[in-house]
């Protein structure tokens, strides 16, 4: 029998990334980081771990005191009614929350409803376990949100779950509370699992409030809620995630795929995560602010881009999907096989220096497009739509 892992195409991020590596003087847009300093709270609790000697083996669901702090964030600001605190499991970051919820809740021939376009690596934890994505169209008409009906026809038998990213990767569209209880009646109806991939949770714009799907009435005992510390903490390396889940069997086996992947997460960089939490969070509005400001004036520079590249400023996320004039190509024309998009990506890398990642490599709704990420840091940005603008012209 075939190894599911065979199935699993290696995300195009990875193949640019390594193109980046050759070129001089890089404008990183590539990359999904964000440039500011890691919060002083977090270096410090784990500095005092380290000189406290806190390197040693840990409970395997994760520090009791953060689990604490876990709990109580996700009733006070996701309205989610965790109980007890043995209800959030701590992760390696948010990719190893969705791959030990996949590896728990998915079966070979299981199919889950997924955003097309969507991030590459949540496919790949489907794929892995031998289990189909079924992609639903986003549509731009609809803030890079589902129409219903088209999501309700794509429910089978074989039908097992339901993928929510909100606000989303790549196309920075954020669901309203009416388009996640279209999904939460849909999965009410249908009997499915949701699996709630929530990283940008505090990067959301213009005072818009994002809403857990798991608040929602009679759905925290169907999701599996997936956080990060990553964003809006500035912790991308340290690697620190949580899954909150009330269903008891299946936190059971995510319970066990934890000692058998990472025995527990580094206990240094869980006293970082009680350090973010038991600080004053003014740091994560303050950085959603400056995430706003880099936002308006990337699209302040997109704009002499046009008619070639095109967009609207996201909801929520900090990247860009920029629409690609139907008419441009690459001198020369596009290569045989090759789409438009890997065209302008690679086309802009040679003659811009600037990193982005194609919208093909999304899905197929994707085509067309480049992803851009406006995290980084001011000057960056600018000399980046320079470049773009004179490679274009």
């Amino acid at each position: 029998m075939a190894n599911p892992l065979d199935a699993v195409p290696l995300s195009g991020i990875f193949k640019i990334r390594d193109l980046m590596y050759d070129v001089e003087r890089p404008f990183r847009l590539d990359h999904g980081d964000i440039s500011f300093e890691t919060p002083a709270p977090v270096r410090e609790a784990m500095k005092q771990a380290l000189d406290a000697g806190h390197t040693h083996y840990v409970q395997t669901g994760g520090l009791p005191r953060l689990r604490e702090l876990l709990a109580e964030k996700l009733r006070s600001r996701n309205a989610i009614p965790v109980g007890d605190p043995d209800e959030v499991l701590v992760t390696a970051g948010g990719m190893h929350g969705l791959y030990l919820t996949c590896r728990a809740a998915l079966d070979r021939g299981d199919e889950v409803l997924v955003p097309d376009p969507a991030w590459g690596p949540t496919l790949g934890h489907i794929l892995a376990v031998g289990a189909t994505p079924v992609p639903c169209p986003l549509r731009p008409a609809l803030r890079w949100g589902y129409d219903p009906e088209a999501l309700r026809a794509s429910v089978t038998p074989r039908t097992r779950a339901i993928l929510v990213n909100t606000p989303h990767n790549p196309t920075g569209g954020v669901l309203s509370r009416s388009d996640l209880e279209a999904i939460a009646r849909l999965a009410r109806e249908r009997d499915l699992l949701v699996i709630s991939d929530e990283p940008y949770e505090d990067i959301v714009y213009d005072d818009a409030p994002h809403v857990s799907l798991a608040a929602l009435p009679e759905m925290y005992e169907r999701t599996v809620s997936v956080y990060t510390f990553s964003k809006s903490h500035v912790m991308t390396g340290l690697r620190l995630g949580y899954v909150a889940l009330k269903n008891e069997a299946l936190r059971a086996r995510v319970l066990k795929l934890i000692s058998l992947t990472a025995s527990n997460v580094s206990s240094v960089i869980q006293y970082g995560g009680i350090g973010a939490l038991e600080a004053d969070q003014h740091w994560v509005a303050d950085n959603r602010t400056e995430l706003q400001t880099r936002r308006d004036r990337f699209y302040a520079g997109v704009a002499d881009l046009k008619p070639t590249l095109t967009g609207s400023p996201p909801a929520g996320g900090f990247f860009a999907f920029l629409r690609i004039d139907s008419d441009w190509e690459p001198a020369g024309g596009l290569a045989t096989g090759q789409s438009q998009s890997w065209a302008m990506a690679e086309h802009l890398i040679a003659h811009a220096r600037v990193g982005t990642i194609p919208g093909v490599d999304f899905g197929a709704v994707g085509e067309g497009y480049i992803r851009c990420c406006f995290a980084r840091e001011p000057d960056e940005l600018d000399g980046a739509l320079a470049a773009m603008c004179e490679a274009l012209r």
